[in-house]
């Protein structure tokens, strides 16, 4: 065995000896990765195609001591240190250069109490890994539209999906976490044990520690939802989003209809002539009785002449992996996000002559409607700031050679700050990409001071900074 250089915090590198390496080594159920060992590679590759950074030693941890172990290690050492749920942020923090990146992705266990209607998470398990087990009982946590998302991650922002209208954020349904701090600590977090710890993880991403196990309430839903595909030819998205506006404003909280603008994907339900020209797609769920969801639907399915009409009854867990293929791992990927409370008419304009220049026949925009349960929750009783947004603006630029960088990322850049006049100034925080920290104090407000101190009580030399960073405070 051989000396490692691994990056620490101070800009230098720490070279561990042999002797100390075996020493975790052999305190870990997990195994180490190095640079020269099957598996790293694999390890590191995270979903983002953009990003391609080598961490100089990976710790696959397979329970909570074999993450105090790899905290410990990382304090003592002084080591840069990224976090690896499921590996899809955009910003790539999941994975860093040089530093030890703790890869939490061996621990996806799920397990369901269906009487106590309860989920008990692992960091590592994805939405589809939850999903798969809780509609086994006709039950759901409100997650996120992709099934390879980390469920870790995404809880952690916020986490919003088809069912925020009907069940509130992720976050709203978490019971308690249990984590560990930058001090070794394996801590619960919970309304009544580490209630500022609490407060601070529902929203405010991986400033605070590594969460080694989620609890969530568990709502009924499924094991069908009244979901699908309405796609229109996009000559006529002005009025048509017009008419969608209008339309949502008073749908009942289990429907939740987003907009995808986009070049059409060769799916086998378009006629081929369609297959990459520009359309416009509403994308609609209803969790509930399908006769209500026929009815609640017809508003917007009976706006223009769509070219394809495929809402009907799906499976909840195919309807969450329905996006999946647009959405695989290794392209390059960039996005710029607003929230908004209204839609204007220029915010609108902006949208669709901005679609007839999209740089690349992967890139897309999507409006995706929220509101409802989760606005009914005040903005400082969790992290997560922004209650009062009705509509989140995510720019997808996605591509696959690195030529088209420039072309891409200008062009999501452009669209950003042409919209940014009809904006709330907030933003989801999962949808940020690493360039963007200037906009983080911004994002969270007036909670941005109290999540501040708590960084400061928890992590004061602020050894968790691989992600929207919020800088401790004393």
């Amino acid at each position: 065995m051989t000396p490692v250089s691994i990056a620490t915090v101070n800009g230098q590198a720490a070279t561990i000896p042999p002797e100390i390496l075996s020493a975790l080594k052999s305190g870990l159920r997990g195994r180490t990765l190095t640079r020269d060992e099957d598996g790293y590679d694999t390890a590191r590759s995270i979903w983002n195609g953009m990003v391609d950074r080598s961490p100089g030693l990976i710790v696959r941890c397979h329970g909570a001591s074999d993450v105090i172990q790899a905290v410990n290690f990382a304090r003592e050492h002084e080591l840069v240190v990224a976090i690896r749920g499921g590996g899809h942020n955009i910003a790539g923090n999941a994975v860093c250069e040089g530093g030890l990146m703790i890869d939490l992705s061996p621990m996806n266990f799920v397990r369901v109490g269906p009487t106590a209607k309860r989920a008990w998470v692992g960091p590592g398990a994805t939405l589809g890994d939850l999903d798969r087990e809780t509609q086994a009982f006709g039950l759901a946590v409100p997650t996120g539209i992709n099934s390879t998302t980390g469920v870790a991650g995404l809880t952690l922002g916020g986490g919003f999906g088809w069912l925020t209208r009907k069940y509130g954020l992720t976050i709203d349904s978490l019971v308690s976490a249990d984590i560990v701090t930058a001090d070794g600590q394996l801590l619960t977090a919970s309304a009544r044990e580490n209630p500022d710890l609490f407060w601070a993880i529902r929203g405010g991403g991986g400033n605070f520690g590594v969460v080694t196990a989620f609890d969530f309430n568990l709502h009924p839903v499924g094991p069908e939802v009244l979901s699908g595909l309405v796609v229109h030819p996009f000559d006529h998205a002005k009025e048509l989003l017009r008419s969608y506006r209008e339309a949502v404003i008073n749908a009942p909280e289990e429907l939740t209809c987003w907009v995808v603008m986009r070049k059409a994907p060769p799916l086998p339900f378009l006629p081929a002539e369609w297959h990459g020209r520009e359309v416009m797609i509403f994308a609609m769920c209803y969790a509930g009785d399908f006769a209500e969801g026929e009815r609640a639907t017809r508003p917007i399915r009976s706006l223009g002449q769509p070219i394809a009409d495929v809402v009907g009854p799906h499976r909840l867990v195919d309807w969450q992996a329905a996006f999946d293929p647009l959405l695989t791992t290794g392209a390059r990927n960039y996005w710029k996000s607003h929230d908004f409370e209204t839609l204007p008419d220029e915010a609108l304009d902006v949208l669709t002559q901005a679609i007839r220049t999209l740089p690349g026949p992967e890139c897309e925009v999507f409006i995706a409607q929220i509101g409802g349960a989760m606005s009914r929750v005040a903005p400082d009783a969790t992290a997560y700031p922004q209650r009062a947004a009705h509509f989140v603006m995510n720019v997808h630029t996605r591509w696959r050679e690195n030529k088209d960088d420039n072309a891409c990322v200008a062009w999501a850049r452009n669209l950003f700050r042409a919209t940014e006049p009809f904006a709330m100034g907030s933003a989801y925080v999962n949808f940020i990409p690493e360039d963007e920290t200037d906009r983080i104090e911004k994002i969270y407000g007036h909670n941005y001071n109290r999540l501040a101190h708590i960084k400061g009580r928890y992590d004061p030399r602020n050894m968790f900074r691989m992600n929207q960073n919020i800088p401790p405070m004393q």
